[in-house]
């Protein structure tokens, strides 16, 4: 039987309001954010972000929190989360530094002098096969969308076009840094490899020694 969804949620340590269709933040994330907290603390003066696939807002305001420079970029497909995120940057006072933008992918943030200039694009993709959502996974959709897990037949759609798309928009030495499922490493070292627009990947390892999170540099 479903189970009544939260209406809050904690996030590295902060507090993010949900909706009724908005993905829940997972801890395992939190790897996630911290590799992107790293990487932007190492010398980038007023980075440029894009956090695709935002949800709640969680990873680009944690983001902006502990970067006080930083500028970011919020985007995912639904109306329902954008409206989330949005309340979730007012939560925060963060709406000087952050825009919250509807759209599939890219394509709404195309055109406004983003290309070529983000010092990171951040991305936790729906990476759950179709199939594995129709069998033991099922569950999850009983509270939270589809669109939030379903990665297409083979769990990769989503990263596929991500890595293919964020090339345009990261500037020479841009990092892209997003989370993969458990066993999906090979895919994603191949999908990067064969676009020959960035450096080998690095993983970042879960405290299970799993790798989850990919960081890869634009050549």
């Amino acid at each position: 039987m479903a189970t009544e969804k939260e209406t809050t949620a904690t996030f590295m340590n902060l507090d993010f309001e949900l909706g009724p269709n908005v993905l829940v933040p997972r801890k395992e994330t939190e790897l996630l954010g911290t590799v992107c907290i790293d990487r932007l603390s190492q010398g980038t003066v007023a980075p440029i972000v894009v956090d695709m696939c935002c949800g709640c807002g969680n990873l680009g305001i944690v983001i902006a929190t502990k970067i006080d420079d930083a500028q970011v970029w919020s985007c995912d497909l639904t109306p329902e989360t954008i409206d989330v995120a949005w309340r979730n940057v007012i939560r925060f006072g963060l709406q000087d530094r952050m825009s919250v933008v509807q759209g599939d992918m890219f394509e709404n943030i195309r055109s406004i002098g983003l290309e070529g200039h983000v010092d990171l694009i951040v991305c936790n993709p729906p990476y759950i096969s179709t199939s594995r959502l129709e069998a033991d996974r099922a569950h999850l959709l009983e509270n939270e969308p589809r669109e939030a897990f379903d990665g297409g037949p083979y769990g990769i759609s989503i990263q596929q076009r991500l890595i293919r798309e964020a090339f345009e928009f990261l500037k020479p030495g841009g990092w892209l840094a997003f989370e993969f499922g458990e066993g999906q490493e090979r895919q994603a070292a191949a999908l990067l490899t064969r676009t020959r627009a960035y450096a080998p990947v690095q993983f970042i390892l879960d405290p299970s020694g799993i790798p989850r999170v990919a960081l890869a540099m634009k050549l």
